[in-house]
């Protein structure tokens, strides 16, 4: 199958902290400005990476954007390339800072922008925006529907089985039995009793950095919340979909998904 490639550009808005937060606009093919299109917000992992004019079938910005969506990218605190200091303010505040910057992104282009549909949005992301998007689960309803690949739900547990735990004490300000407040105060699972949007949840079984209890937890909770939602386990993955047929499939349901929420 061919790809459309589709128009992008760059631009950047002062956020409410007074941040200065560079952005990626993807726009879809065959774009026409006098129609109304759904917005899609990805958020990266890391959080230490950034959006970058790059081509890969991780998060192929022109893939997504394919069905007619437009795609918006943000480099919110804790990205790299922006100074040191940018880097470490997510220090202290791991998801409820970041999430309020993409949050504001996707308000400024729809203020800007009279051709996004600013009643169809959603959002998603893996490892780090898999995070990201399980927060947005448990604070905002500012999207139809959420997409979380290999994210965690419950801090405490991905500290307890990731093959990556001190940087997640150093995020959260010590260990999960040190008092430190974050560990309850910016921890999805806590919140489980706003949980209300739709939620495709996918993960590979052979991830080691966020393991398959996470995803499992949080189609647990999400199916005791009684919210519309999907999980997809692909059995030879890792914490990422190598493989192309994976990932054929994996953009087959993600589509799927977007339509079925975003669809006028």
């Amino acid at each position: 199958d061919s790809v459309e490639l589709s128009g992008s550009e760059t631009f950047w808005f002062q956020s409410r902290r007074g941040k200065q937060i560079r952005n990626l606009l993807i726009k879809p093919p065959h774009f026409d400005p006098k129609r109304k299109y759904p917005l899609f917000v990805v958020m990266h992992g890391g959080p230490a990476g950034s959006w970058k004019e790059s081509w890969s079938y991780r998060w192929n910005y022109h893939l997504l954007a394919s069905p007619g969506y437009v795609v918006l990218l943000t480099d919110y605190t804790g990205s790299t390339g922006y100074g040191e200091k940018f880097s470490q303010d997510i220090l202290g505040d791991p998801f409820r800072g970041p999430a309020e910057e993409i949050n504001e992104a996707a308000a400024y282009v729809i203020n800007k922008y009279t051709w996004i549909d600013g009643g169809r949005q959603a959002a998603g992301g893996a490892s780090y925006g898999g995070h990201l998007a399980n927060w947005m689960q448990a604070t905002t309803r500012h999207y139809r529907c959420l997409i979380s690949h290999a994210g965690l739900v419950n801090s405490i547990s991905q500290w307890g089985t990731s093959d990556a735990i001190f940087h997640r004490e150093v995020i959260n300000g010590g260990t999960p039995w040190s008092g430190a407040a974050l560990w309850k105060d910016q921890n999805p699972v806590f919140y489980a009793e706003q949980f209300q949007t739709p939620m495709l949840v996918t993960v590979g079984e052979q991830d080691f950095r966020v393991p398959l209890n996470n995803s499992i937890e949080t189609w647990n909770v999400l199916q005791r919340r009684r919210v519309p939602s999907r999980l997809i386990v692909f059995p030879e993955e890792n914490h990422w979909i190598l493989k192309a047929e994976n990932s054929r499939f994996f953009y087959r349901e993600l589509h799927a998904w977007l339509a079925m929420h975003l669809t006028p």
